[in-house]
């Protein structure tokens, strides 16, 4: 006699319910999966992308501030009483802070000497130790005696054993780069001995400064460092601080990429997980209305109300199981570019989520699906088995509703076959309500995402300044503005620079030409901004190219500047506040009169006019020259014809091609395919909806072609029963998806610290707005068209013998 164990008759029933009903599963592996790996991706993005500066700032005793103040107003001594400001638990300096300049004095794989690098901040400090800001070597050593100094990371291209020379230094000291470090803060771009920088201090007069670095007792928050940097203010004299960095700030620029992909993925992620808990409900409940009789043989057979639940709730969980796997791999193979990228900025990459997240979200959506199928189970197994063995096809239904429709339709100057379609939906309400706020999650998400790609449309045009004309003329030569990096290869002789008012000429006389500007850049010490700043100043009418404006205006004279929210908030500033720019000594003052919204140079540039360079005695002349050309006028002809009229000016010309953003094309390429996921979702969860009323009706739909109705007034019957309740979620949808867009817009701009321009929330016209509103309509005919052509092809003599 066999002694094998009879097999689970409650597993079987599941499996048997799962494998019956493939459109439902396939419905409920779907939702689960977007829902899931949008979920994992917000998640994880937000709580990953933290996790190596917070390493690297909780081992390296980063500062929570740095500050750097005016030698000219306060002393070492004084500064070194700082320490017992309120709310200051450890500091370390006062260290002399010198701005220098550098040129290459010996060949190395990078670049050949004489090389003019951009301007850095030198620091005097013994050693690489102490209590705050501990550097970690990441090449060579540190600098032991003068003539040696230390590179922060990804400075400056010179690598140990190279030699550097401070040209504006008198003597012009030559320096050799012993190693490079790292400070998770960014507290310095070089540093040198004690000794070393009080020498350079000495020759640098006014320019020379003092760094301190502190940690607070409490700096979670921007409150807190505020707090602290007021109190370090009160005990100096009133102008003596003239820069300070927030550790937030850098944190917030070093994560900056994954941090802006979590508001949206959450708002996916919330309808993915609300779409998946109606679906279900929906799956559930129609698989309980269709299967009333299969629930009344199951009882007959010994199954318990408890087993008739947990069977149906296990025939939701099956497949959503198999979705929140398949979610996790997913959701974790799209996190691994990003959070590559943050864990690369400090030395320590992250390739996956934290493993509480992989846990927790799936977790959390098997919990939902589970709340979603117990309401339908409860009330299959409240069923009593007489009663489910003795129901019919038809029960829940209310025809009574869809008949007074049916003659109010029959009034209207419409086919009697879509009359008959837009009564159905009022015969079981509840279902129709079910299918159309199905339908109204997918229109949502489309106009959400519609939304979201123009906007990033605009953030892509707008993040790179001077990106608005056609060509750009480059003055070209062998020198360049302040800070910039010319390298002249082997023996090639020095061209000189291109005669800006020729190359004016020569745009004013070319045919097609519209109207052009020029630009001169610097790299200038600001005052409430630590290290070198890019001043990009302006010449001529450059209003048609200037960045977008958030709040104020663009320069219209001397002595005014725009920058970013990014900027006004490292400065401590806001519009109408004064900043000072210095250079060797001298100074000049700008009044922010704008505030723009461009990322080039992390968002952080000056823009002000060429007046301000002339000013501080550096040559304003610009090196480069931006023309917008005429409505209608041969791009490629005008180039040809401008290059060689500039040929012998010795400027080149050349298209203004722009420069695509790769995190917000990976955006874009995300949102496409979650939106697809979720369009497809409320797609099927029609076509569900269809098949099960479908199913119920078929003696119906045989009576009806009994009587005459032809194949194609059956696919127009159907179709018009689902195509009246797309419309109207399509209609309801469109304002929440707008809605949800103008909330989500800003918070992707707060993620990265930037004020957003107007025309990155206004992207909804009337004619998209109106297009838009036909998305539920296309979602729901999408979704009953293939039930519609069964329905139709189905023998009228099978449909009369159905009960």
């Amino acid at each position: 006699m066999s002694t094998r164990r009879p097999a689970n008759p409650l597993g079987r029933v599941v499996r048997a319910g799962v494998a019956r009903r493939r459109v439902q599963t396939a419905v409920m592996v779907l939702t689960t999966l977007m829902a899931v790996t949008a979920s994992v991706l917000a998640v994880g993005l937000l709580v990953a992308a933290r996790a190596p500066f917070d390493r690297a700032f909780t081992a390296q005793r980063g500062a929570h501030l740095t500050g750097q103040f005016d030698g000219t107003e306060v002393t070492a001594e004084r500064l070194a009483r700082t320490a017992d400001a309120a709310g200051v638990a450890a500091v370390a300096g006062p260290f002399r802070s010198v701005p220098v300049r550098v040129r290459t004095a010996s060949d190395t794989a990078a670049l050949p000497a004489g090389v003019d690098l951009p301007p850095v901040t030198v620091v005097g400090r013994a050693d690489p130790g102490g209590p705050v800001d501990r550097l970690r070597m990441v090449d060579g050593r540190w600098a032991t005696r003068p003539g040696e100094i230390v590179l922060a990371d990804g400075t400056l291209p010179a690598p140990p054993g190279a030699r550097l020379t401070l040209p504006t230094a008198p003597g012009t000291p030559t320096l050799t780069v012993v190693g490079i470090a790292r400070s998770v803060t960014d507290t310095a771009q070089a540093w040198v001995t004690p000794a070393q920088a009080e020498v350079l201090a000495a020759t640098n007069g006014t320019t020379a400064g003092y760094e301190m670095l502190y940690r607070f007792r409490h700096a979670e928050r921007d409150a807190d460092v505020a707090a602290g940097r007021a109190a370090i203010t009160a005990a100096v004299p009133p102008d003596a601080l003239s820069g300070s960095q927030s550790y937030l700030a850098v944190e917030q620029q070093r994560t900056a990429n994954a941090r802006a992909f979590v508001p949206f993925l959450a708002a996916f992620g919330v309808l993915g997980l609300l779409l998946s808990v109606l679906v279900v409900g929906i799956v559930i409940s129609g698989a309980v209305g269709a299967a009333t009789r299969r629930i009344g043989i199951l009882k007959s057979l010994g199954f318990t109300p408890a087993q008739v639940v947990r069977a149906y709730v296990g025939q939701a969980l099956l497949p959503a199981a198999v979705g929140c796997l398949l979610g996790l791999a997913l959701g974790n193979a799209l996190a691994v570019p990003v959070l590559g990228e943050v864990g690369e900025a400090f030395d320590a990459p992250v390739t996956t989520v934290p493993l509480w997240i992989d846990v927790v979200v799936p977790a959390g959506a098997l919990l939902l699906v589970a709340g979603a199928a117990l309401l339908p189970a409860l009330r299959a197994g409240r069923l009593s088995t007489v009663a489910a063995l003795g129901v019919g096809r038809t029960v829940g239904r209310r025809p009574g509703a869809a008949r007074s429709v049916r003659r109010l339709t029959a009034r209207l100057p419409l086919p009697r076959a879509v009359g008959l379609g837009l009564a159905d939906p009022f015969a079981r309400p509840a279902r129709s309500g079910t299918m159309a706020a199905a339908v109204a999650f997918g229109a949502v998400c489309v106009t959400f995402a519609v939304g979201l790609a123009l906007s990033l449309g605009v953030v892509q045009a707008g993040r790179m300044l001077n990106s608005a004309g056609s060509v750009v003329v480059q003055t070209g030569g062998g020198t360049g503005p302040p800070g910039a990096q010319i390298v002249h290869a082997g023996a090639e002789a020095e061209t000189p620079k291109a005669d800006p008012e020729k190359i004016a000429a020569v745009l004013r006389a070319q045919e097609g030409t519209g109207r052009f500007y020029g630009t001169a850049r610097a790299e200038l010490s600001v005052r409430g901004i630590t290290g070198a700043t890019t001043v990009v100043a302006y010449q001529g009418d450059s209003a048609w190219g200037a960045p977008r404006t958030v709040a104020g205006r663009w320069l219209d004279g001397p002595g005014e500047a725009v920058v970013t929210s990014r900027f006004l908030e490292a400065a401590g500033i806001g519009l109408g506040d004064t900043l000072r720019l210095t250079e060797r000594g001298r100074h000049a003052s700008v009044r922010i009169v704008g505030e723009a919204f461009f990322t080039e140079g992390e968002g952080m540039a000056l823009l002000t006019s060429t007046t301000t360079l002339a000013d501080l005695g550096l040559d304003a002349r610009p090196g480069r020259y931006d023309v917008q050309t005429e409505a209608g006028t041969d791009a490629a002809r005008y180039l040809g014809s401008l290059r060689d009229e500039l040929e012998g000016v010795g400027a080149v010309a050349q298209a203004n091609t722009g420069n695509s953003s790769s995190v917000i094309l990976a955006m874009d390429a995300l949102i496409g395919m979650l939106t697809l996921m979720l369009v497809v979702v409320a797609g099927l969860g029609v076509l569900n909806t269809v098949v099960l009323d479908t199913r119920e009706r078929v003696r119906d739909l045989g009576v009806l072609k009994a009587l005459g109705m032809t194949p194609r007034q059956t696919v127009a019957m159907v179709v018009t029963s689902v195509a009246g309740t797309g419309l109207l979620a399509g209609l309801v949808a469109v304002p929440a998806g707008v809605a949800l867009h103008h909330w989500i817009i800003p918070l992707m701009g707060d993620a990265v610290g930037m004020n957003l321009p107007t025309a990155a929330l206004s992207v909804y016209d009337p004619q998209r707005l109106t297009l838009l509103a036909l998305g539920g309509l296309v979602i729901a005919v999408a979704g009953g068209l293939l039930p519609a052509t069964w329905a139709a092809r189905t023998d009228t003599a099978t449909a009369l013998r159905s009960e």
